[in-house]
C-alpha cells in the first residue's frame, strides 16, 4: 500500500499580502494542491491523507466543487480527510452537507472517530476541529484496537490551544503511522513514527526553505518514507556582509547577488552584518527592488578608528569625549555609548 500525506494547503490564503508579486500567490496554492493530485496518479497512490486546514478559512461551495472535481480525477486513490482550526466545521459551514465523491471519506466528528478500508489492509483514525481552538489533550489515551490492518492516525495540533501532543502517549497508542498537520514546516515529530507533513506552499514569513508532501510505502505493517519537494517557492534568509569598502551600489549589488545566487523565485528577509563606512546609511527602499525582499534587518555597525579620531580630534570636543572613555569601553553599554556619541558629533545632519 503507498499512501500521500499533505497538510495545511490552505486554500483560499492569500499570502505576501501587499508586496508587489503576492498577486499570483493564492493561484499558486491551488496550482501545488493540482499538482499533488496529478502525482498521486502518476505515483500510484492508493491512499491520500489530508491532515487537516485544507482550506484557509470556511470555504465555499465553489471551492468544495473545485476540490471534488480534482478528488473525482483521481484514478485509484481513496482519499481520507479532517478538518483543522482554519476549516474548522462551524455549525454554517458548507462542507458539513456537501455531497462528496464516493473516493472520499471526511472524519468530520468532533472525537476520534474510524475508517476501515478493507481493500488497503487499512484502518485510519481522526477527528475534525469544531472551533478554532482546543486546548484539551484531546488524544493522551487513545488507542489503536489489536488489527493486522495498518493503523494510521490523521491528527492536526501540537501547541498549547490546538490539541496538544504527549510524545509518549502517541508512542503507547499502537499506530503504525501517525499523520500530522497544523505545524507548516516539515519535520519528524517521533522517529519512523509521527510526520508533520508541512505546508505544500509558504504560507509565511517564518515557514522557511522547502516545502512538500510524504510519501509512505508500506510493506508487512512496516512503512518506508520519503519527502517530495513541490513548492515552487520559498522563504529564505540571507545575511550580506558589508565592508568599510562598500558604497550603497556597491551594497546594492551584493543584495541582488545574493538573490540571484539563492534563486529570484524565493521570498527573502535579508540583514545586513560587518562594519561599514560610518556615512554609508543603508537604503531599505533601494534593495527591495532587487527581487522579492520582504525586509531588510540592519546589523551593521560604523567602523570608526577611535585612536585615529582620538589623535585627529586632540584637545576638541570629539577627542575629550573620547578621552572620557579611559582607555576604552567597557562592556557592551559603553562601546554602544562611544558608537553613538561619535556618531552624533561626526554627523549631526545624518538622517536616523
Amino acid at each position: 500500500m503507498r499512501f500521500m500525506h499533505i497538510a495545511d494547503v490552505h486554500l483560499g490564503a492569500a499570502p505576501d499580502h501587499g508586496y508587489p508579486w503576492a498577486k499570483g500567490r493564492g493561484r499558486e496554492l491551488w496550482d501545488s494542491f493540482r499538482k499533488c493530485i496529478e502525482d498521486a496518479n502518476e505515483k500510484k497512490v492508493d491512499l491520500l491523507l489530508i491532515a487537516g486546514d485544507l482550506f484557509h478559512r470556511q470555504p465555499t461551495v465553489q471551492e468544495l466543487g473545485e476540490v471534488n472535481y480534482l478528488f473525482s480525477t483521481l484514478e485509484k486513490t481513496v482519499v481520507v480527510l479532517i478538518a483543522g482550526e482554519h476549516d474548522c466545521l462551524l455549525p454554517s459551514s458548507p462542507a458539513l452537507g456537501f455531497q462528496w465523491n464516493e473516493n472520499v471519506v471526511c472524519l468530520f466528528a468532533d472525537q476520534v472517530e474510524r475508517v476501515r478500508l478493507p481493500e488497503l489492509k487499512t484502518e485510519v483514525y481522526g477527528m475534525s476541529y469544531h472551533q478554532s481552538e482546543i486546548p484539551e489533550p484531546l488524544l493522551d489515551g487513545l488507542a489503536a484496537e489489536k488489527s493486522d490492518c495498518f493503523r494510521i492516525l490523521l491528527a492536526h495540533g501540537g501547541d498549547a490551544t490546538h490539541i496538544p501532543l504527549d510524545k509518549e502517549r502517541l508512542i503507547e497508542a499502537g499506530f503504525d503511522y501517525i499523520a500530522l498537520g497544523h505545524i507548516h514546516r516539515p519535520q519528524v515529530y517521533i522517529r519512523n513514527l509521527a510526520v508533520y507533513a508541512g505546508a505544500l506552499e509558504p504560507i509565511d514569513a517564518s515557514d522557511f526553505n522547502a516545502h512538500g508532501y510524504i510519501i509512505g510505502d508500506v510493506q508487512r505493517k512496516k512503512v518506508k518514507l520519503s519527502f517530495v519537494e513541490t513548492s515552487c517557492r520559498q522563504y529564505r534568509q540571507a545575511e550580506i556582509e558589508v565592508t568599510e569598502l562598500d558604497t550603497p551600489f556597491s551594497l546594492r549589488e551584493k543584495v541582488a547577488a545574493a538573490i540571484r545566487d539563492g534563486g529570484a523565485q524565493h521570498m527573502y528577509q535579508i540583514t545586513l552584518i560587518g562594519p561599514r563606512h560610518p556615512q554609508l546609511t543603508p537604503d531599505v527602499q533601494e534593495y527591495q527592488k532587487c527581487g522579492r525582499v520582504l525586509s531588510v534587518t540592519d546589523r551593521t555597525v560604523p567602523a570608526y578608528h577611535v585612536e585615529e579620531l582620538r589623535r585627529t580630534y586632540e584637545g576638541q570636543l570629539v577627542g575629550k569625549f573620547i578621552d572620557s572613555f579611559g582607555d576604552g569601553p567597557e562592556g557592551v553599554v559603553e562601546e554602544k555609548a562611544l558608537r553613538y556619541g561619535l556618531e552624533a558629533l561626526l554627523y549631526p545632519d545624518r538622517k536616523k
